[in-house]
C-alpha cells in the first residue's frame, strides 16, 4: 500500500526539519491502515518498530511517499516493511523499518489473526 504526506510548517522543528517523531506517528498511521485493509474485521496495536534510523533531513513542502508491505504473519501478530522516500527527490530514502502489530479484543487481549478466537 502507499500512502503520500506533505511535509506543513507544522511539522518542523525549531531548526525547520521535519520532526522525526511526527514521520514515526505517519509510519505507524501508514502501516496500520495497511494491516487494517489487508485483515478487515481485525482490531490491531503497534507492538513495536525495528530500528529508527533517519538517512535524511526532510524540509517543509517535500512530498513523502510512504509504502507498507505485509512481511510476515503470525499466529496473533502482524509484521509491515515500511519505506519513506521523498517523491521529488528520484524517491531518495528517508527511512526504512518493521512495524509489528498485535490483534486484540476489546480488552486488550491478544487474538489470532486467522479464525479470530481467543488463544488455545
Amino acid at each position: 500500500m502507499e500512502n503520500h504526506r506533505l511535509v506543513l510548517p507544522g511539522d518542523l522543528n525549531q531548526y525547520g526539519f521535519l520532526f522525526g517523531g511526527k514521520l514515526l506517528a505517519w509510519v505507524d498511521e501508514a502501516s496500520w491502515i495497511a494491516a487494517s485493509l489487508d485483515f478487515p474485521g481485525c482490531h490491531f496495536v503497534t507492538v513495536g518498530m525495528d530500528r529508527v534510523e533517519f538517512h535524511r533531513s526532510v524540509r517543509e513542502g517535500t512530498i513523502l511517499t510512504i509504502r507498507s508491505e505485509l512481511r510476515r504473519e503470525g499466529r496473533t501478530s502482524v509484521t509491515y516493511a515500511v519505506e519513506v522516500a521523498d517523491r521529488e527527490a528520484a524517491n531518495r530514502g528517508i527511512f526504512a523499518t518493521n512495524v509489528t502489530f498485535v490483534r486484540v479484543d476489546e480488552s486488550g487481549n491478544k487474538l489470532l489473526v486467522r479464525g479470530g478466537g481467543d488463544l488455545p
